[in-house]
């Protein structure tokens, strides 16, 4: 039987779709590091001067209390510092596609971590409800850049600053099976007719990278959702106009 040339064209065509948005997840995925190298590298830099501030304080002065005071301040830097270089490599290296079991907890705080400086320089409170849950098998750099993604995202909606809530919780429909993790912001929203297109790729409602050079290349949430489906999991978004955005993320129980 003869092959249709038109078939033929059209598998060609499908094989290349394929490369090209395995090579645009690739490009997210480093821009998601080239993100975090940037948040590191400031928050390095404050960590440095305050170590050095200390430093000098505890040369100045000779009473002991001062100079304790000194000693405890640089090693409470030194001991974050360690803790960011710890969670960074962390990220940068872990490329397995594989999954295992994940205290989703700890990945959520060591996310925080990072972008804690970055929410106080925008004057974002995040707010922490974290429930007890049992591991989620997963991928933890992959789900750690779909939460930085929409921790980013929450922190662009909220440009007076405000709060940002992040939850963690059995799912309430099969507690069992299943774990949720809950980005809330009470910034701008979504428009109505935007909604549904927020997860299609290359769309975005920005008109480009922010102050900080995050955003707007219309692939974020388009790859959250591929990451999260691909891991057997549900994402959901619920958002109004000045009321603000809820995404939440629903990853099976490791067993």
């Amino acid at each position: 039987m003869k092959t249709d040339p038109k078939d033929l064209q059209i598998a060609e065509l499908q094989r290349k779709n394929k490369q090209l948005e395995s090579a645009l997840e690739s490009l997210q995925s480093l821009a998601t590091l080239g993100e975090l190298s940037g948040v590191t590298a400031h928050e390095f830099n404050n960590i440095l001067t305050l170590t050095i501030n200390y430093a000098r304080m505890g040369l100045r002065r000779t009473d002991n209390e001062t100079r304790e005071k000194a000693f405890n301040k640089i090693l409470e830097a030194s001991n974050r510092a360690a803790k960011i270089v710890a969670v960074s490599l962390g990220l940068a290296r872990n490329r397995k596609p594989g999954r295992e079991p994940l205290d989703i907890t700890a990945l959520v705080e060591d996310v925080l971590l990072l972008l804690e400086k970055e929410m106080t320089k925008f004057r974002i409170r995040i707010e922490r409800k974290f429930e007890p849950t049992p591991k989620v098998l997963a991928n933890g750099n992959q789900i750690q850049q779909v939460l930085i993604n929409l921790l980013v995202n929450a922190r662009q909606a909220s440009p007076n600053g405000g709060r940002i809530v992040v939850k963690i919780r059995p799912y309430a429909e099969d507690p069992q099976n299943n774990v949720e993790i809950v980005v809330r912001d009470f910034g701008t929203g979504i428009p109505k007719e935007t909604l549904p297109h927020i997860f299609d790729m290359f769309y975005t409602t920005k008109s480009g990278p922010d102050a900080t050079g995050k955003g707007g290349s219309g692939l974020g949430l388009s790859l959250c959702k591929k990451i999260v489906e691909e891991h057997k999991g549900k994402i959901r978004v619920e958002s109004a106009d000045n009321v603000g955005t809820s995404i939440s993320i629903r990853l099976p129980v490791a067993r």
